[in-house]
C-alpha cells in the first residue's frame, strides 16, 4: 500500500459501450493508455460487473507489463450464491477471466447488514488471508455500504484488513443514510487506508442539481462539476485512492487533467463545496429540519428525521440506493410502517409538518 503515484483509480464498473450492449475494448484501449500516461495505476474491477474482468485483460493485461499496474478485482455473496465453494470460485474465475497471476488488491464485495453474516458463513475472511498467504493476492480489505456501528464491528473482528472501500462524496458527507464522514473518521482512527467509490455519487454530482450548478459555476466557471466532487473527496485525510467509474474518453480526460497535477481544495474552495452541502440539504420535498423533537417521545422508535432525509435525497438516485440508504437509517429502529398514528409527533413539529401521511408515503421505501 506504498503507492504514491496519481491518485485517481480507473473504476472499470460503467466502461464504454457499443451498440450491441457489449463493452467498447478499442475505446477502453485508448482510455488505459491515456490513464497510464498520466501516471495512473491502479484499476478496478470485479467479479460481478459483466465483462469487465475480460475487458480488461483485453485493454490492460495483455498489453502492459505486470508491474506497470496494479489490478484489484472483488468477491461478493450474492443472492444467488448458495455455498462456500460457489463463493470461493469467483476468485479462481475472475483470475483466469483477467489471465493477471495474481490480484494486487482483494476485496469482500459491498458488505452490508443484510448479508455480512454471510462472509463469516463461508469463512470469506480466512479465504482472503489464505490467498493472501499464497500470493495470489498482495492486499486485502472490504467494500461497505452500511452504518457506523457495523463498520466499528468488522475493524475490531478483522484488523488485519489493509484497507477498507467507502462511498464518499459531499453529497452524503452527512446523509444519515451513508454516514461518509462518520465512516471516513473510523477507518482513519484504525490507520486503514480508504479507497473511495461514488465520489459522483453514480453521476449525479457531474450533472447536480440547479442551485448547485449555480453556486459551482460562479465559483469557477471553467471547471467541470466532477472534477469538485472527485478534488473533494481526494482532499481529506486518509484516503488512499479515489475510483472513477469512466465510461468515455471524454471522462478520462477531464478527469486527468485535474488529477494529474493533484491539488487539494483550498480555503475558498471548500466554502464553495460547503454552500453546495448546504443547497443539497435545502433541495427538499419534506421540510423537515431534523430538530428531532418528534423522535423524543415517538413510542415505536421511528427515525423520522432519518427516514425524511433519505426520501428527500432520492432524487436522481438510482432505487436500489435510495432503499439501502432506507436499510441503514432504520436497522434496529422503527421503520415508516411501523407508525401506530399516535400523533404524538405532530403535536410537538415546529414545522407543523403532516408526519403521519408523510410517513405514510414513506413506507413504498421498503417495497
Amino acid at each position: 500500500m506504498d503507492e504514491n503515484r496519481l491518485k485517481l483509480g480507473f473504476g472499470l464498473m460503467r466502461l464504454p459501450k457499443l451498440e450491441d450492449g457489449t463493452i467498447d475494448v478499442e475505446q477502453t484501449k485508448k482510455m488505459v493508455d491515456l490513464f497510464i500516461e498520466a501516471g495512473g495505476t491502479y484499476f478496478d474491477t470485479a467479479y460481478a460487473y459483466p465483462g469487465s474482468e475480460e475487458a480488461i485483460r483485453q485493454a490492460l493485461v495483455e498489453r502492459y507489463p505486470r508491474d506497470s499496474y496494479t489490478l484489484a478485482s472483488k468477491l461478493m455473496c450474492s443472492p444467488d450464491i448458495s455455498s462456500e465453494e460457489d463463493a470461493k470460485r469467483e476468485f479462481d474465475i475472475s483470475l483466469e477471466r483477467t489471465q493477471a497471476t495474481y490480484l494486487d488488491y482483494y476485496l469482500l464485495h459491498a458488505l452490508q447488514r443484510g448479508n455480512y453474516q454471510k462472509y463469516d458463513e463461508y469463512h470469506i475472511w480466512d479465504y482472503a488471508k489464505q490467498l493472501k498467504e499464497q500470493g495470489l493476492i498482495r492486499h486485502y480489505g472490504f467494500s461497505f455500504h452500511a452504518d457506523p456501528e457495523l463498520l466499528e464491528e468488522l475493524l475490531q473482528k478483522h484488523p488485519d484488513v489493509d484497507f477498507v472501500q467507502l462511498q464518499i462524496n459531499y453529497a452524503d458527507w452527512e446523509n444519515p443514510g451513508v454516514k461518509s464522514r462518520e465512516n471516513l473518521e473510523i477507518c482513519r482512527a484504525h490507520n486503514k487506508p480508504v479507497i473511495v467509490m461514488e465520489p459522483v455519487k453514480g453521476g449525479i454530482l457531474a450533472d447536480p442539481i440547479p442551485s448547485v450548478k449555480k453556486i459551482l459555476n460562479e465559483a469557477d466557471p471553467d471547471a467541470s462539476y466532477a472534477s469538485w466532487a472527485v478534488r473533494f473527496v481526494a482532499s481529506q485525510e486518509g484516503i488512499f485512492k479515489v475510483l472513477s467509474g469512466m465510461s468515455s474518453l471524454e471522462q478520462m480526460e477531464n478527469n486527468l487533467s485535474y488529477m494529474k497535477d493533484f491539488k487539494p481544495l483550498n480555503e475558498a474552495e471548500k466554502q464553495v463545496i460547503t454552500a453546495a452541502q448546504k443547497a443539497i440539504d435545502a433541495d427538499q420535498s419534506i421540510p423537515c429540519t431534523a430538530c428531532r423533537y418528534c423522535t423524543k417521545g415517538c413510542p415505536m422508535g421511528i427515525p423520522i428525521p432519518d427516514i425524511f432525509a433519505v426520501e428527500n435525497r432520492k432524487k436522481g438516485s438510482p432505487e436500489f440506493r435510495t432503499k439501502r440508504e432506507y436499510v441503514i437509517v432504520t436497522t434496529g429502529k422503527g421503520k415508516a410502517s411501523d407508525c401506530i398514528q399516535c400523533g404524538q409527533c405532530e403535536s410537538v413539529c415546529p414545522q407543523h409538518l403532516p408526519i403521519i401521511s408523510l410517513l405514510e408515503k414513506c413506507r413504498e421505501l421498503e417495497d
